[in-house]
């Protein structure tokens, strides 16, 4: 969404259940990654997106950056949930310098927040003869204070905080070079939450997050099944249940859970169509990313439910991965789930 640095930087995804690294390059006009790291972070370390356990979380961080000799120390990191408002507003024309010295006025009309606990960014999308289109987050500073901190415990520099719905948008832009009036629906199914932004075009046209995730899955597997977590996880990924385990179709379980899932999905389209401007299609394609992408059934269940395309997003589509680095069964494995990370690193990528 906003003007990329010029020196690279490592795009770090804070989940709930894990932390994801990404660093790259552009080597004569083609991105390459040149860092990746993933590790599982301990359970109830992340609570509702607040930080528990700074040091538990920082190890992590510290463990990722020394096992994969990541030398930056620079870090883009991203905000998602409840304390996060991102809103598409339309303002009367004015200056550049006016909108600035106005833009906490206009943003109390939209925030459920006192302006003097948030920290706000802006960028103008559009413009008509009157009026300017103005895409605008804002995010608690104390939700933002809680992610610096465990970057700084972990001996490095917090440089950028962007917006997890925007990364997502970043990643998808590279990789997919989408048409103008092309509507996309990006999903990106968390532990915790899931993020989701319908973009026209280059043109983020709503955000929203959403407090459901593949916890709720694990969660209802373990009830309904007397798994323990480990083997619910796996479950849920399509692992057949070891044996001397009930005997159990667990899709109509699985499915509990993805009729949730796709009630938020259906509630954030009617939204957009709610807010389009005349004319505008309805959501053409779903991508979707995160560890929920790989849930067993999910992307089949969701084609049937909403008769469009959907496909799992591929963070690395137009990135360079030197298989000799890069164990291409790990990648396979854990690239579902990168793609924020993708999205934040592309923020410290000279792209010129």
């Amino acid at each position: 969404m906003l003007k990329r640095a010029k020196k690279n930087l490592v795009g770090l995804d804070i989940g709930s259940s894990s932390v994801k690294a990404v660093e790259l390059q552009n080597k004569r006009g083609q991105f390459e990654l040149v860092s990746l790291g993933y590790e599982n972070l301990p359970s109830d370390t992340i609570v509702d997106g607040q930080i528990m356990e700074l040091n538990s979380v920082s190890n992590v961080v510290s463990n990722i950056f020394r096992e994969h000799q990541i030398k930056s120390d620079r870090i883009v990191a991203g905000v998602s949930g409840h304390s996060v408002i991102v809103k598409n507003i339309m303002v009367p024309q004015m200056s550049e310098e006016e909108l600035e010295e106005s833009i906490d006025w206009h943003a109390e009309e939209h925030i459920p927040f006192d302006i003097a606990d948030v920290s706000l960014d802006y960028q103008i999308t559009g413009r008509t003869h009157d009026a300017l289109q103005v895409l605008m987050a804002a995010c608690k500073r104390d939700k933002i204070a809680n992610l610096k901190q465990v970057i700084q415990l972990a001996g490095k520099q917090p440089t950028i905080i962007d917006v997890d719905a925007f990364a997502l948008q970043n990643c998808y832009e590279v990789n997919y070079q989408p048409a103008p009036g092309e509507v996309v629906a990006l999903l990106n199914i968390g532990a915790a939450t899931m993020n989701i932004n319908i973009l026209n075009g280059n043109k983020s046209v709503f955000t929203r997050d959403v407090s459901v995730g593949g916890n709720q899955y694990t969660g209802l597997l373990q009830k309904e099944l007397g798994l323990p977590f480990e083997q619910a996880e796996s479950a849920k990924r399509g692992v057949p249940l070891p044996e001397g385990t009930e005997e159990r179709d667990i899709q109509p379980i699985l499915e509990t859970v993805s009729d949730i899932l796709a009630l938020e999905i259906s509630k954030t389209m009617d939204f957009y169509r709610a807010t389009a401007e005349e004319g505008e299609a309805a959501v053409q394609k779903i991508l979707v990313s995160g560890g929920g992408s790989k849930l067993s059934g999910l992307i089949e269940y969701l084609t049937q439910r909403f008769e469009i395309p959907v496909e799992v997003f591929d963070p690395f589509r137009q990135i360079r991965v030197d298989a000799r680095r890069f164990d291409p069964d790990y990648m396979r494995e854990v690239v579902p789930e990168m793609a924020v990370a993708v999205g934040l690193a592309l923020r410290g990528v000279d792209a010129r």
